[in-house]
């Protein structure tokens, strides 16, 4: 920037895109004006010009101010952002700190820190505010914005797709004819359509979901799918577990189609206690069967028949498995979902705070809300994912009740959210 456009901004004063600060605002404060002008049409923010527009300088070295800046739109702004910063020499003595937000933000809206808290910001005239719902929903709109799980994977191919599994996909969930399975052509085409597949620079790749769901390995190209599952003799995780596993592969089993007389779809079991027979179990069947493998089981008899009581219902683990690895942060690459059973506890950790406009208590209503739009509504296909969207509170919330008397924990925190069930009622 020139000292005559500095000039024209400060002599115009604030506006819609332009803001007047000190360097020694709070980061909490600096990242809200950022988010409002993002969230605009981008604008600039001149550290060191005071509200009557006289220019008092910065008051840190230049240096330090970028760190400053750079800190704040890193640690409180959300989605992350980096402005462009420059500064020019007012007068001797007096610097002004420029910082530049570009007016084509791609991931709107954008957010500021506030306590736990991530709040949309709008610029209104000469302030910034927070955002009503209408007012979010429209940004959401006009962003144009993919969800993650429908990105290309730069790299891949669509041999890093399992074609088994995608023809049992279409061919027995889906009821639909799907291509011979040396057709490289006619099956980009049917993944693009269905975004299992998504345009990266003129070329046709798998997306994130795709990968997940059928990728051959998926690990080698986003690393942060997957589930670690331990199981520890005690109630705190131990270096001596009693099993421990890493699940790799696609979300989704092989599963045979029914031999049932006129039924193309696949047996899936009522609850995992009765396994479904699949030729190449998915993440979710192992983690289910390693559940099974290390949680106990009472077997009485009632009335002359076996009954078998496990220490969790086995809906409520189903539930929690498949909700871990649906609405996961994939964007949160290098850590997996953990799923830990301790001698008093089962517990699922997925890593991210939940999807927007969700807390703890709209999941336990049953709000319906998702981050990965496409892996869910596969899952929905392969019947994992009931179509009404009260999982946590039938399965999950009422199933503990009902099984023990507890309570499931639900706990987000910073970067994770974890489901907690309990082994029995506490004394």
């Amino acid at each position: 920037m020139h000292r005559t456009e500095l000039a024209e901004l400060i002599r115009n004063g604030e506006n819609s895109g332009v803001e007047f600060e000190r360097d020694d605002v709070p980061p909490q404060k600096l990242a809200k004006e950022m988010a409002a002008l993002l969230n605009l049409e981008g604008g600039y923010i001149l550290l060191g010009v005071e509200k009557d527009r006289t220019v008092s300088g910065l008051t840190r070295e230049s240096g330090k101010a970028e760190e400053w800046v750079m800190e704040s739109a890193r640690s409180h702004l959300r989605p992350p952002a980096i402005p462009f910063w420059e500064t020019l020499e007012w007068e001797p003595g007096k610097v002004v700190g420029i910082v530049s937000l570009p007016a084509d933000a791609p991931d709107k809206p954008y957010k500021m820190k506030r306590g736990s808290a991530w709040v949309t910001q709008i610029r209104a005239g000469t302030s910034s505010r927070d955002a009503s719902d209408d007012e979010e929903a429209r940004l959401y709109m006009q962003s144009g914005r993919l969800s993650y799980d429908r990105k290309p994977v730069p790299g891949a191919t669509l041999d890093e797709l399992d074609r088994r599994r995608l023809g049992n996909y279409f061919r027995d969930f889906r009821a639909q004819d799907c291509p011979d399975a040396e057709d490289d052509v006619a099956w980009t085409q049917l993944l693009v359509n269905t975004e299992l597949m998504a345009q990266d620079r003129g070329r046709a790749v798998p997306s994130v979901g795709g990968l997940l769901l059928f990728g051959v390995r998926p690990n080698r190209y986003l690393p942060q799918a997957g589930i670690n599952a331990a199981a520890y003799p005690g109630r705190e995780k131990d270096y001596a577990a009693r099993a421990r596993h890493t699940l790799r592969g696609p979300l989704v089993s092989l599963v045979p189609p029914s031999p049932s007389a006129g039924r193309r779809y696949p047996q899936v079991a009522e609850s995992f206690g009765e396994s479904t027979t699949v030729s190449e179990p998915g993440v979710i069947e192992q983690a289910l069967d390693f559940v099974r493998r290390n949680i106990g089981i009472e077997a009485t008899l009632v009335g002359g028949r076996r009954e078998e009581r496990w220490d969790y219902p086995l809906d409520a683990v189903r539930e929690a498995v498949v909700n871990a690895v649906a609405h996961r942060d994939y964007t949160i690459s290098g850590i997996d979902i953990e799923l830990s059973i301790y001698s008093d506890r089962l517990e699922i950790l997925s890593p991210g705070r939940l999807p927007n406009t969700v807390t703890v208590d709209k999941m336990r209503a049953g709000y319906r809300a998702t981050r990965n739009e496409l892996i869910k509504e596969v899952l929905r296909d392969y019947r994992y994912i009931e179509a009404t969207g009260l999982g946590v509170p039938r399965k999950i919330v009422r199933g503990m009740r009902e099984h023990n008397g507890t309570d499931p924990d639900l706990i987000e925190e910073e970067s994770r959210f974890t489901v907690r069930l309990w082994k029995e009622a506490k004394s």
